[in-house]
């Protein structure tokens, strides 16, 4: 990083990521010299030339429609997934909440989950000891927390999840899509919780379809066009030209 780097939380410089995508692949042997013709393969440009600095304490949405790259950056700055050029530098710890129950045992309870998921997160014991009931109080799971998690809805996998991730420290959250599961109230809990970790100088980045709540809750918008960034600047300056093309 370069000077002043603590007034930076996340870097992204000049970084591209492709996949590769297989027409009917050949799974056998058999199959690969009677139908060698279905190894074919597409190499899918993602992410194009991405160049983003996100600073301490602001909020942050990427918005774009489906297939733009959204979700494909922020796997990349929770280091899921690397880029096939550029670097992503991240300042400070961080949280995510990118796919529902991801890191949850199917077969344990959710306090069991507790304890394994916010293990991931670096948390002690004795540190989850502590924060267990605040943890399961506001995920408002009552009973069910001794439940199996694969008895859960999606609406509680989520309830988990997102109880466990805002209370493992972190400076840096990314959250893809998750606040759309669940009811309306729970919805509006957790962006009044997010509200106050941003009162707390905390850093934030988050996949959303909800232009509301991206007037509402952010200090900056992202739109990504086919694996580029379009625009980027104020929530109101971005929504209107997003939805100039989009509707």
């Amino acid at each position: 990083m370069k000077k002043n780097e603590e007034e930076y939380s996340i870097i992204v410089n000049h970084v591209n990521k492709t996949f590769k995508i297989y027409m009917d692949k050949a799974n056998s042997l058999k199959e690969k010299v009677l139908f060698w013709k279905r190894n074919r393969k597409e190499i899918r440009e993602v992410l194009r030339d991405i160049n983003l600095t996100i600073h301490k304490g602001e909020a942050v949405a990427l918005i774009g429609v489906n297939g733009s790259g959204k979700s494909t950056l922020l796997k990349l700055m929770t280091k899921i997934i690397y880029p096939n050029s550029g670097t992503i530098e991240t300042n400070g710890k961080l949280t995510s909440l990118l796919e529902l129950g991801a890191g949850f045992h199917p077969d344990f309870s959710g306090r069991e989950n507790i304890y394994f998921n916010a293990s991931i997160f670096g948390l002690t014991k004795k540190q989850i000891d502590e924060r267990l009931d605040q943890i399961i109080e506001f995920s408002e799971l009552g009973s069910y927390i001794d439940n199996p998690v694969r008895t859960y809805s999606s609406g509680m996998y989520m309830r988990l999840a997102f109880a466990v991730a805002i209370n493992v420290d972190a400076e840096i959250l990314l959250v893809d899509e998750i606040l759309a599961v669940g009811d309306q109230h729970f919805q509006e809990k957790c962006i009044a919780k997010m509200k106050e970790l941003k009162s707390q100088g905390k850093t934030m980045v988050f996949v959303t379809h909800s232009m509301n709540t991206v007037k509402e809750f952010c200090t900056r918008a992202v739109w990504l066009c086919n694996g580029k960034i379009k625009m980027d600047g104020t929530p109101d300056e971005v929504i209107e030209e997003y939805l100039k093309e989009t509707l």
